[in-house]
C-alpha cells in the first residue's frame, strides 16, 4: 500500500484568521485505506465544519496535545507556513521531529518567511511548498495553488465591493442613473481571471493588465479589453506560461502605464505573481496618492510580499480615503469549499510523492524539483535562494 507504515499528522492551524484544514474526513479515509496512520489535532477542522467525530469515524486518531501530534509524525501536512505557537511558547518548526517531511504553503521566497525556512533546513526537515507546483497538464490534479487562487480571485472582488463607497453595477434610480464602478485587475492568472468574472457578474466595468499575451487573450474571452503593454518577444513569459520577472526598467514602464488607469479606478485587484519569487512592486505610494477618495485596493499577492507599496501584511486600513486590504489567506474566508479543494489536491500530491511509505526522490521530475524547499539541511528552492541573494 502506498502509505504503509507512514504516520501523517494534521495539526490545527494557528495563523490568525486561518479557518482551513489540510485534510478532510474524506481524504483522511483515503490515506488510512492506503495504510497510513493519521493523527488529527482536536478541533483542527472545526472552522471548516469538519468535526472531531467525523475524523474518528473514518479511523483517524484525534489528539488534544499539539506537541504529541507533531512528535509522532513522519509527514506533516499544513495549510500555512509554520510560525510561533504563542500558547505553547514554541515555534511550530521546533515541534517537528528532525528529518520529518513537511508539505504546506510555505511562500519561501517571501522575506518574512526566510528565517522559518532556515529553521526547517537546520532541523533537517524535507519540506515542499504547494505554491511552486508547476502549472503543467500532468500536475493539474495536484495544483493546490490554482484551486486556492480561484477562491482568492472570487473573494477579493467580494471584499472590494464590501468596502467600496458606491454601487458596483449601473443603478437606475428616480434621481438619475448611477454609472457602474470601474474595476482594474492587474495580473490575469487564475485568481485574476476569477476576479474579472466575478466583477463582471456584479455589473462592474472591468479593465485588466498582464505581461503575457496568452493571459490577455483569456481576459478578452471574458469580455474585457486588456490594457496594451507590449514587451519584446519572449520577455515576461516563463515555463508553463507563468509570468517571468522583468527588469526594473520594464517594471517602471509598467507602473507608468498603470498610473492613469489606477487614478480612474474605483477598485483595484492586484494579483500579479512570479512563481516562487517575491511579488513585483507595481503600485507605488505616489500612484495611490492620485486615486479617488472612497476607492479600494485588494492586494491578493500579499502572501508573497504584495504588489502595492502601501499594503500591510494581514491588515486592512484607510490611507487618505483609499481602503487598502492586505488580508492574508483570502481563501480562509470561504473555509468549507477551500478546505475541500485543498484537501483533495494535497491528497493527490501525497499520492504523487509517496510510494511504499517513502518519498520518491526523482530530482529530474520538475514537480518535485520546483516544489522542494529544504533537503539535507540545505535550502534548495531556486526562488528562495534568489530572494535571499544566495544565488
Amino acid at each position: 500500500m502506498k502509505f504503509n507504515g507512514l504516520t501523517i499528522a494534521v495539526p490545527r492551524e494557528i495563523m490568525a484568521g486561518e479557518r482551513r484544514v489540510a485534510a478532510s474526513p474524506q481524504t483522511v479515509e483515503q490515506c488510512i485505506k492506503q495504510g497510513a496512520r493519521v493523527l488529527i489535532e482536536s478541533a483542527a477542522g472545526e472552522k471548516s465544519f469538519f468535526h472531531d467525530e467525523d475524523y474518528i469515524r473514518v479511523g483517524a486518531e484525534v489528539l488534544n496535545d499539539a506537541e504529541e501530534v507533531y512528535r509522532n509524525a513522519d509527514l506533516i501536512i499544513k495549510v500555512k507556513e509554520p510560525q510561533l505557537n504563542e500558547e505553547l511558547g514554541k515555534h511550530e518548526v521546533d515541534l517537528m521531529p528532525e528529518n520529518c517531511i513537511l508539505i504546506s504553503f510555505l511562500h519561501p521566497a517571501n522575506p518574512a518567511n526566510h528565517e522559518m525556512v532556515k529553521m526547517l533546513a537546520d532541523r533537517g526537515i524535507t519540506s515542499f511548498t504547494l505554491d511552486s507546483i508547476p502549472r503543467i497538464s500532468r500536475a493539474q490534479h495536484l495544483d493546490t495553488l490554482t484551486s486556492m487562487s480561484t477562491v482568492a480571485g472570487y473573494k477579493s472582488v467580494i471584499t472590494a465591493a464590501h468596502n467600496l463607497s458606491r454601487f458596483v453595477p449601473m443603478m437606475p434610480t428616480t434621481a438619475g442613473v448611477l454609472q457602474p464602478a470601474q474595476f482594474l485587475v492587474v495580473g490575469v492568472g487564475v485568481a485574476g481571471l476569477q476576479a474579472i468574472a466575478t466583477a463582471k457578474r456584479l455589473g462592474a466595468k472591468v479593465k485588466s493588465l498582464d505581461i503575457r499575451p496568452e493571459a490577455n487573450e483569456q481576459a478578452k474571452s471574458l469580455g474585457v479589453e486588456p490594457i496594451p503593454f507590449e514587451l519584446p518577444e519572449g520577455m515576461g513569459v516563463g515555463e508553463g506560461g507563468y509570468a517571468k520577472s522583468l527588469t526594473e526598467e520594464w517594471y517602471e514602464k509598467e507602473r507608468e502605464l498603470l498610473t492613469p488607469h489606477i487614478e480612474e479606478s474605483d477598485a483595484v485587484i492586484l494579483a500579479a505573481l512570479i512563481p516562487g519569487e517575491v511579488a513585483p512592486l507595481l503600485v507605488t505610494k505616489n500612484m495611490v496618492d492620485k486615486m479617488k477618495k472612497g476607492s479600494v485596493i485588494t492586494d491578493i499577492s500579499i502572501d508573497q510580499g504584495g504588489n502595492c507599496e502601501l499594503s500591510r501584511r494581514g491588515e486592512e486600513y484607510d490611507y487618505n480615503g483609499v481602503f487598502i486590504s492586505g488580508l492574508l489567506n483570502i481563501p480562509a474566508y470561504l473555509p468549507v469549499d477551500a478546505s475541500k479543494l485543498f484537501a483533495q489536491n494535497t491528497y493527490n500530491y501525497l499520492n504523487y510523492l509517496i510510494e511504499d511509505g517513502k518519498l520518491k526522490f526523482d530530482l529530474n521530475d520538475e514537480v518535485i524539483q520546483e516544489s522542494l524547499v529544504t533537503r539535507n539541511n540545505k535550502v534548495v528552492h531556486e526562488g528562495t535562494l534568489k530572494a535571499m541573494k544566495l544565488k
